[in-house]
């Protein structure tokens, strides 16, 4: 029974190891915002110049000892996941109580919440899950994995939810997925607009005035992502020819207007008049 339970817990400690590796990586290569590793242990408890290089060696080793619990079956990777899980409940114990204001970067940036207790139980039931596949057939981690059945089924789940509510990440996550920034504040790429722009009926009626099909100014102001183009006016005159997009929605709304070199209008534009037409914001 004890060996059933044991067994079955292989799966949610690589699960476990490879999130956090692939979370730690990616946290690393974007860095979406300035002094993120900052506010994550154990980065915090190095100079800051060393963050990156720490939390991308702890990456690497949790995928090493990953990679051997999936490949081989010696007892070394499971005695090493071991060591890492119990290291790891030091180190928590060491930020809770030196650093209570950071996160244990255990996932990277979704844990970013103080150290808790429900983060220390984790690391603790993770080392005796670990502790437990010592005492397992010594097989490689993708075959013991084939070989579970149905049997192994509630001892999997009753682990994966262990594990869940002792993870305080899940409802941090779900909160930044109900949470939608406001449009003016979100990262918009600007070739996104600029595909929004060329897809839509405004260009195709406005496209033979144009003397250029690259844009030689662009802005965003708020929700609305401007660019400018060179082209001829029905009379001729050379003209500007600036296309408003609006940045959110699935069919967003497009607008346009001439404006002359003395910066009128040359007829009556769509765009709206809180938004400046000025080619040189």
């Amino acid at each position: 029974m004890l060996t059933t339970i044991a067994a079955a817990q292989l799966p949610v400690v690589f699960l476990l190891l490879a999130a956090g590796t692939v979370a730690k990586i990616w946290t690393v290569a974007r860095e979406a915002e300035p002094g993120t590793l900052s506010r994550l242990g154990p980065a915090v408890l190095v100079p800051e110049h060393w963050r990156a290089p720490a939390m991308l060696g702890c990456a690497l080793g949790e995928l090493f000892l990953v990679s051997g619990l999936l490949l081989t079956g010696h007892p070394s990777f499971r005695w090493g996941i071991s060591g890492f899980f119990a290291v790891s409940t030091y180190v928590l114990w060491e930020l809770r109580r030196r650093r209570p204001d950071v996160g244990c970067g255990c996932f990277g940036e979704v844990s970013a919440l103080p150290v808790g207790r429900r983060s220390l139980g984790r690391t603790m039931v993770l080392t005796a899950m670990s502790l437990g596949l010592v005492w397992t057939p010594e097989i490689p981690g993708w075959a013991a994995m084939a070989d579970l059945t149905w049997a192994h089924a509630p001892a999997v789940l009753a682990g994966l939810l262990v594990l869940a509510a002792l993870s305080p990440e899940i409802e941090e996550t779900v909160a930044r997925l109900r949470y939608r920034a406001p449009c003016e504040q979100r990262r918009l790429d600007p070739a996104a607009a600029l595909g929004r722009l060329r897809s839509s009926a405004v260009w195709r009626s406005h496209e033979e005035v144009l003397s250029s099909k690259d844009p030689v100014d662009s802005w965003r102001e708020l929700c609305w992502r401007f660019f400018v183009y060179p082209g001829n006016s029905h009379a001729g005159d050379p003209v500007d020819v600036v296309f408003a997009i609006y940045l959110s929605g699935r069919h967003p709304t497009v607008r346009v207007a001439m404006v002359g070199s003395d910066g009128q209008p040359v007829k009556t534009g769509t765009l709206p008049e809180s938004l400046p037409i000025s080619a040189g914001h």
